[in-house]
């Protein structure tokens, strides 16, 4: 697996690339954000670890610019900033999920591995899924059912990929939140029933009586292809 560091201050940068190698992984940094999003648009990367205050291009405008030039691998945020409102701004400019320093190595590793997890996952299911009537486009972010075509929205996209890496089974509301949305505590679990009324909206021909998005009582949704 190929890691790219984006941090500005040497010790950490310093500390985490050690450390990721003594892993195995194949690691390559970058001092400030303007130089990392250089080589994260014009070299192939598995994970990127990306700290948030750095000087010129902070951490939030190179996660958002990366989303933007359609670069999808997943992005760990590190930071010290540990507000509520941060871990949202940090979520909604496309990271995966969000590290708040000081944290342990044991945990990073943990994080790392999650989400190299997750993407080999998501890259087993090609680019596109279909789901009885309906064909999913991971790539274009596109559900097209009959003549009816709809946009899905990021975490739409996200649940759909973590339903189907675990087809038929149950995903609990709590997976969600840690998969698609990073971490525990926000939102709430009832913005995962929010989003998954929106996904039946799009996918079932009754989302009143769904036969693909199926509620499981006391453990919460499956997908039925």
């Amino acid at each position: 697996m190929r890691l790219l560091v984006i941090e500005d201050e040497a010790p950490m940068r310093t500390a985490l690339v050690e450390t990721l190698k003594t892993e195995g992984y194949r690691v390559l940094a970058a001092a400030d954000g303007v130089s990392g999003l250089e080589l994260a648009c014009t070299e192939s990367f598995d994970l990127v670890l990306l700290d948030v205050m750095m000087p010129g291009l902070d951490g939030f405008a190179l996660c958002r610019e990366l989303r933007k030039r359609e670069r999808t691998m997943p992005v760990l945020m590190l930071t010290a900033k540990g507000q509520v409102d941060d871990r949202v701004e940090g979520l909604d400019s496309g990271a995966d999920d969000y590290l708040v320093k000081p944290f342990s190595l044991r945990e990073l590793l943990a994080r790392v591995r999650a989400l190299l997890r997750r993407k080999e996952r998501a890259d087993s299911l090609g680019k596109e899924l279909l789901i009885g009537k309906s064909a999913v486009d991971f790539d274009r972010r596109i559900l097209v059912r009959g003549e009816a075509r709809h946009e899905l929205s990021e975490k739409e996209t996200g649940m759909l990929r973590l339903l189907a890496t675990h087809s038929g089974e149950a995903v609990s509301r709590e997976k969600f939140l840690d998969v698609v949305w990073g971490y525990h505590a926000y939102p709430s679990t009832r913005t995962v029933d929010n989003f998954i009324a929106a996904l039946r909206a799009k996918l079932e021909d009754d989302p009143a009586h769904p036969r693909h998005l199926i509620t499981v009582r006391g453990s919460g949704y499956r997908l039925d292809l």
